[in-house]
C-alpha cells in the first residue's frame, strides 16, 4: 500500500515562535553572530529568544538550550533553503491561521495582551509581525521535508518485522480511546436580543461612515472573534472558499474600502465587513463579530428538552440514533447516528485528551453505553450549547499487538522511515553546504556530525 506520510514528530522540531527575548531588545547589547549556514546568519539573540519561548511553552528541548537551539535553527535554514531553491510555497491564509492560534495560546498562558507585552518587551504589533515570519519559514521547512519524504510504501511483512524486533519495553502503549455519541440543541436566542446586536452594528456603521471612528477601533474594542479583534478586525488575503458562503458573497461585492457592508449573518452570529484590499481571486478585509446574549431561562429550557431525551431513549421509547437523527442540532454528528469524528486522524476514536474539555470531562465518568445528564458546551465557532453524551465504546489503555493495533504500529514504521529519509538528506546536505560555528559555540555533543569541518 502506498500512503503519503504526514509526519506528527517530524525530526526536525520546526520553530514555531521566536519572538523577541527582553534581554536582547532593549539594552542596546551589541548582538553575535553564533553560526552561519551558507549565507545566512543564526544570531545569539535568536537562540536566546527561542530559549526563553520553549520555556513559556514548557517545551523539553532535550538537552543544552545553546547547543540543541542552535542546531535546530541550522536545520531549519537548510530546509528553507532547499525550499527556495524548489519553489515550495505556502499560503498567506496558513500562516493566518496558525498565527491567530498561536497568539491565542500565548495570551492564555501569559494571561493577557499587555502581560504578553511586558513578558516579551515589545508591542503586540511587533510581536506580532515576527511571529508571523517565523509561522511562514516553519511551514515552508516543514512542506519541505514532506516533499524529501514523498511516498512511503510499507507492507505488512515489515510491520510484521518491525513488531517482533521490538524489546517488550520498547513496545508501544495504547492510550485508552473512546467512541462518544453526541445530541446537541442550541438554546433559542429571543428575537430581542439578536434585534439589539443589529441595531449596534448599525450604530457602528454610522459612527464609521461619519468619520467619527475607525473601522479598526471598534474591532479592537468590540469585536466578538479573538483572532481578528487584535489586529483590528483585519482577516488577511483570503480566497472565496477559505471563508463561509454568507460571508465571501458580501465581502468579494465589496469595491470601495471607505464603505461597510450590510450586515451579515453566519453560524459564528453577526458581522459588518470592511474591504481592504483585493489581489486577483484573493481578498483581505476587516469585519466585527458579535454575538446575541443567551439569557439564562433559554439555556434552562434547552436542558430541560435535553433531560425528556435522555430519559426517553433510557426508557426505550427510542434509540440514541433516532434521537441524534431527528433532535439533534449538531449537523456534523446526526446523519453519522451522532458518532462524534476525530479531527486528529479522521476516525471515530479519541484519546481522552483530543475530547473537548467539556466532554471529557463527562465521558470520564460514564460506563459503556450510559448517557449523561445534560450539560453546557462551547463549539467550535464560540457558541454555547447544550448536550447529552453517550459512550459507546471505550477501549482501555494497553501494549499494542498486531491483532487490534495494525494501524498504529504501520504508522510508527512509516514514521520512521521517513525520519530515515530525513537524516540521510541531512547528512548528504552538510557535505556540499558552508557552515562556520563560534569557537565558543563548539562544544557540544550535535545531533549530526559533519557541522564542524575543520
Amino acid at each position: 500500500m502506498i500512503r503519503t506520510i504526514t509526519l506528527p514528530k517530524p525530526i526536525l522540531l520546526l520553530i514555531s515562535v521566536i519572538i523577541s527575548a527582553a534581554t536582547y531588545a532593549q539594552d542596546n547589547i551589541i548582538d553575535q553572530v553564533v553560526w552561519v549556514v551558507g549565507d545566512e546568519a543564526i544570531l545569539k539573540s535568536e537562540v536566546e529568544e527561542e530559549r526563553l519561548n520553549a520555556l513559556m511553552e514548557h517545551r523539553d528541548l532535550d538537552g543544552d538550550p545553546y547547543c540543541v537551539i542552535p542546531e535546530q535553527l541550522a536545520i531549519q535554514k537548510l530546509f528553507l533553503n532547499q525550499a527556495e531553491i524548489d519553489s515550495i510555497e505556502v499560503t498567506e491564509s496558513e500562516v493566518i491561521a496558525r498565527l491567530d492560534a498561536q497568539l491565542n495560546f500565548m495570551i492564555q498562558q501569559i494571561g493577557s495582551e499587555e502581560k504578553v507585552e511586558e513578558y516579551f518587551n515589545k508591542t503586540m504589533t511587533q510581536i506580532r509581525e515576527k511571529l508571523r515570519q517565523n509561522i511562514h519559514d516553519g511551514l515552508t521547512a516543514q512542506r519541505m521535508q514532506q516533499e524529501i519524504v514523498g511516498e512511503i510504501k510499507v507492507t505488512p511483512a515489515e510491520v510484521r518485522n518491525f513488531f517482533n524486533q521490538l524489546p517488550y519495553d520498547s513496545i508501544p502503549y495504547i492510550p485508552t480511546n473512546v467512541e462518544v455519541q453526541i445530541i446537541t440543541r442550541e438554546p433559542k436566542v429571543p428575537q430581542k436580543e439578536v434585534d439589539a446586536v443589529k441595531a449596534q452594528l448599525r450604530e457602528f456603521t454610522d459612527r464609521i461612515n461619519s468619520g467619527e471612528t475607525s473601522f479598526s477601533t471598534l474591532a479592537l474594542l468590540y469585536s466578538e472573534d479573538p483572532g481578528s479583534r487584535m489586529r483590528g478586525g483585519e482577516l488577511g488575503f483570503m480566497g472565496r472558499g477559505q471563508l463561509l458562503p454568507e460571508f465571501a458573497n458580501v465581502a468579494f461585492n465589496l469595491q470601495d474600502p471607505n464603505k461597510v457592508s450590510k450586515i451579515v449573518e453566519t453560524e459564528y452570529g453577526f458581522h459588518i465587513i470592511q474591504l481592504i484590499e483585493k489581489r486577483g481571486d484573493r481578498i483581505n478585509c476587516r469585519h466585527i463579530l458579535l454575538r446575541p446574549h443567551i439569557p439564562s431561562e433559554a439555556i434552562d429550557s434547552a436542558m430541560l428538552t435535553l433531560d425528556s431525551i435522555a430519559d426517553n431513549i433510557r426508557n426505550a421509547k427510542y434509540t440514541f440514533e433516532q434521537a441524534a437523527l431527528y433532535l439533534s442540532d449538531d449537523k456534523d454528528t446526526r446523519l453519522n447516528n451522532g458518532l462524534m469524528p476525530n479531527p486528529y486522524d479522521n476516525t471515530s476514536k479519541f484519546e481522552m485528551q483530543q475530547l473537548p474539555q467539556e466532554i471529557a470531562r463527562v465521558v470520564d465518568a460514564l460506563k459503556v453505553g450510559e448517557i449523561s445528564d445534560p450539560f453546557t458546551m462551547v463549539t467550535d465557532n464560540g457558541m454555547e450549547v447544550c448536550a447529552i453524551v453517550k459512550l459507546k465504546t471505550k477501549t482501555e489503555g494497553h501494549k499494542a499487538t498486531i491483532s487490534e493495533d495494525y494501524q498504529r504500529l504501520k504508522d510508527l514504521v512509516t514514521q520512521q522511515m521517513g525520519e530515515e529519509k530525513l537524516k540521510e538528506w541531512i547528512k548528504e546536505k552538510l557535505k556540499t553546504t558552508y557552515v562556520r560555528i563560534d569557537p565558543a559555540w563548539r562544544n557540544c555533543d550535535f545531533k549530526y556530525e559533519g557541522w564542524i569541518k575543520e
